[in-house]
């Protein structure tokens, strides 16, 4: 399952690479098992976060910054585990309540869901099933407008749940008169009507997802907007330096004079693109500043906030008469990043591996973010990763969506990664995005999870797309992860009624 995910993005892999998962619930203990399935898959798929290392730059010694990368690593990775071996558990234990394997199906698919609901409202949250298949595979995609993620982690876990079941109960359909006997089963013999069944679902699903990507965009001239991005690919280890001051300033300033001359009407950048506190109104002497009073070109500024006594990461709306017209800040904050978990304890221990020597403090959950060309989505960086911020943001009115990324120090694995994220987000909640990062990868995404354009590693650009304003509700935008819910309901139905004939028959 790891391998499904950039750099290797062998994605079809994950239609059986739950299989063996499956399989170990009928074993007496399957927590052993579990975790190593666990542990595979979010530590294949999270390796990018020794990226973290070198924190030299820092001051941090290198024996210093290799132990805090690795702890990160086996942190996430523990983390994601843990679900798994919930699910295996919780599972294994409603499995005694039924024999009937359809219902036992029912049962894993829901509990998985539901997990992965409780799991993405925690601070660490990355590796849904679901970003498996994206950006690839984009007609199962289309299957997140209905209930969100969370749909096409259920075809996920249902279709490796069938063909589980072809697996484990193939001797039934053996002619052999050993048949009692598992071991003479030919190893090739599956039971062929779960395996049906699975290609059957696997099949209808794909073609659901294929009707709604067919769907045509119907966008109107009078609702484009002409968008332009800036990558200023400034290093972290000198981001925060006076070459790297300098350097940002330069390279902004720079970027959006450029793409001011090729006539866009709004221009993005990337999260902490100006690693500066802004007030409003801005301090006049900065270059980015005078540039969008000289140029009256509306930006997007990826910069900081003092709140209190630390400070928010956020984007903020400047028009061209130099206002600044709305905020965002950023929601969800990377621990020991940007913010140090349970800081009274730990604080004075690990301060220094936050890259701004500070714990920063995290927006509200129910921001909107309104401009001059209509109210927008927004979500920076980590934000990407949190679907419910972008359905509801969505269902009151946001009609496209801007993100901004920093990404550094990453390999191009994270990076695409992310950008996975963002295009499931455009899916979902049918909308046009404009993404900015600081060294990759900044993109445009249609409605649809077309990449329209996609910039490179580690490089500075500069690019003006068209995008469209969007007001169309999908299922998912309306009613949110309603599918969960549903699950979880016909599985106590199911069970009840089990139960019940169970009773009856005695």
């Amino acid at each position: 399952m790891g391998l499904t995910v950039a750099p290797a993005s062998i994605w079809p892999l994950a239609w059986i690479a739950l299989i063996p998962l499956w399989v170990t619930i009928s074993d007496r203990n399957p927590i052993q098992k579990a975790l190593a399935w666990g542990i595979g898959y979010h530590g294949v798929a999270l390796s990018w976060v020794l990226g973290l290392h070198p924190l030299t730059w820092m001051g941090i010694p290198w024996v210093g910054s290799v132990a805090i990368a690795l702890t990160a690593l086996v942190l996430f990775t523990l983390w994601g585990a843990a679900l798994v071996v919930t699910w295996a558990i919780t599972t294994k234990a409603l499995f005694n309540l039924t024999p009937n394997p359809l219902t036992r199906i029912l049962i894993g698919t829901a509990l998985w869901c539901i997990l992965e609901s409780i799991w993405s409202a925690g601070p660490l949250w990355w590796t849904s099933l679901s970003y498996t298949q994206s950006p690839h595979n984009l007609a199962i995609l289309h299957l997140g407008q209905i209930s969100g993620p969370n749909t096409i982690t259920a075809a996920i876990v249902a279709v490796n749940g069938l063909l589980a079941e072809a697996w484990s109960d193939r001797q039934k359909q053996t002619t052999s008169p050993n048949s009692s006997s598992a071991s003479s089963v030919p190893l090739w013999f599956v039971h062929k009507g779960y395996l049906a069944t699975s290609v059957a679902l696997l099949i209808s699903l794909h073609l659901i997802g294929f009707s709604l990507y067919n769907q045509p965009l119907n966008d109107q001239p009078n609702t484009a907007l002409k968008v332009g991005i800036i990558q200023g690919n400034i290093p972290n280890r000198i981001k925060f330096t006076p070459q790297g001051f300098r350097s940002s300033l330069t390279g902004y300033t720079n970027g959006y004079i450029t793409l001011a001359k090729q006539k866009v009407q709004a221009i993005l950048t990337p999260e902490g693109a100006l690693s500066s506190i802004w007030t409003d109104p801005p301090s006049t002497n900065d270059p980015v500043y005078q540039a969008i009073l000289n140029k009256r070109i509306l930006a997007w500024i990826g910069a900081h906030r003092r709140r209190e006594r630390s400070f928010t990461n956020s984007l903020f709306t400047v028009t061209g008469t130099g206002e600044i017209y709305s905020r965002y800040d950023k929601i969800n904050l990377v621990p020991f990043g940007e913010y140090i978990p349970f800081e009274q304890l730990l604080g004075g221990i690990i301060n220094s591996i936050s890259a701004i020597g500070t714990s920063q403090i995290a927006g509200e959950s129910n921001q909107l973010f309104d401009t001059p060309f209509g109210r927008a989505i927004v979500g920076i960086c980590f934000d990407s990763a949190f679907s419910r911020h972008f359905q509801r943001q969505a269902a009151a009115g946001g009609q496209f969506i801007l993100t901004a990324s920093n990404n550094d120090p990453y390999s191009a694995a994270m990076q695409f990664q992310h950008h996975a994220q963002d295009t499931m987000r455009a899916i979902e909640t049918n909308r046009w995005a404009a993404r900015a990062t600081n060294t990759g990868y900044s993109a445009i995404v249609d409605p649809h999870g077309r990449t329209l354009w996609i910039s490179g590693h580690n490089t500075y650009e500069v690019h003006a797309e068209t995008i469209y304003r969007r007001q169309t509700q999908t299922l998912y935008v309306r009613w949110g992860d309603w599918l969960t819910l549903v699950l979880l309901g016909l599985v106590a139905v199911s069970i009840s009624l089990e139960i019940g004939n169970n009773k009856s028959k005695k």
